[in-house]
């Protein structure tokens, strides 16, 4: 990947260190760090501000690497908007086993042996979605998006704007903070899929009188 080391050049060049550079490009230190060492590409707007500042053309960045940017990326996007259907699909089929397993206890008075295979099943669905969640946060961390607005940017194929207010606070959360605020989103989730499941028990033993 050429682009990486033309960035690093330049970088080097015009003196700036990764997080000045960072911090005119709006994006994290890491994706710079990424994008000089060859595991990630620029976006179109990222590009765009990388020439102003380097005061160079985007050609002249890019020369050589046109269509291996065009196919990472888009290959990006494709993995994303796949595990977003897994993600969904996996889920529902989740919920629909806490609602089995509460009919099992509540409505039929199963033991907790007899239980076993549904708890295993929607913990195994659990477990996909949290794989595909994970997946979709790396891409998403390697492209340096952050807000919907970019995720959905990046989702349509379009520049993504991160020189906005939320992406700028965004940006200066720390990372432990926000493994706490997922894993917060996840407990959540659960609660939310146990509540579902008692609910929809008790329907289906109104139903079933």
């Amino acid at each position: 990947m050429e682009v990486g080391a033309r960035i690093r050049a330049c970088r080097a060049e015009a003196g700036m260190s990764q997080d000045d550079l960072a911090a005119r490009v709006y994006v994290s230190r890491q994706t710079i760090s990424s994008w000089e060492n060859g595991k990630t590409y620029p976006d179109v707007q990222s590009l765009l501000l990388l020439s102003e500042i380097f005061d160079a053309t985007v050609d002249s960045l890019i020369k050589g690497d046109v269509d291996t940017m065009t196919e990472t990326i888009d290959r990006d996007v494709r993995i994303m908007k796949r595990l977003s259907y897994v993600m969904l699909g996996f889920t529902l089929l989740m919920v629909t086993a806490l609602i089995w397993l509460s009919v099992q206890l509540s409505v039929w008075n199963w033991t907790f042996e007899q239980t076993v295979p549904t708890a295993l099943l929607a913990l195994v669905l659990w477990g996909i979605v949290m794989f595909a969640a994970a997946w979709a946060d790396r891409i998403k961390r390697d492209n340096d998006l952050i807000t919907y607005r970019e995720i959905l940017s990046f989702w349509h194929g379009e520049p993504v704007d991160r020189d906005t207010e939320r992406g700028r606070r965004e940006r200066l959360i720390p990372r432990w903070m926000k493994i706490v605020r997922a894993v917060g989103w996840m407990l959540i989730a659960a609660a939310a899929g146990a509540f579902v499941g008692y609910w929809g028990s008790s329907i289906v033993t109104a139903l079933l009188g």
